[in-house]
């Protein structure tokens, strides 16, 4: 068995990763260092920001939406049964 440990990081740790990558001031080697990353992180991170910028790393903003997309789901089934029983009424 592996004793691997898997880490978990915060989003502004991964940004500040990112940014750092992107700005390219240092050699990503060093980065690595720094940070105690693997290039491949540190890489995928830097593509993560670049695509979609800071709400790739928050999870707050994409559970805000669902929940946007929830009560707007919510309304218009309230809405289809409204028109549903109206119908059943009618003559």
């Amino acid at each position: 068995m592996s004793n691997k440990i898997n880490k978990t990081y915060g989003d502004k740790f991964k940004l500040k990763v990112a940014l750092a990558a992107v700005k390219a001031d240092k050699p990503v080697a060093e980065l690595c260092q720094e940070f105690a990353l693997a290039a491949s992180q540190i890489y995928a991170w830097k593509k993560q920001l670049e695509e979609r910028g800071i709400e790739a790393f928050s999870k707050e903003r994409s559970t805000a939406k669902k929940c946007l997309d929830a009560e707007k789901f919510h309304a218009i089934i309230g809405r289809l049964f409204v028109e549903r029983d109206s119908l059943l009424r009618s003559p």
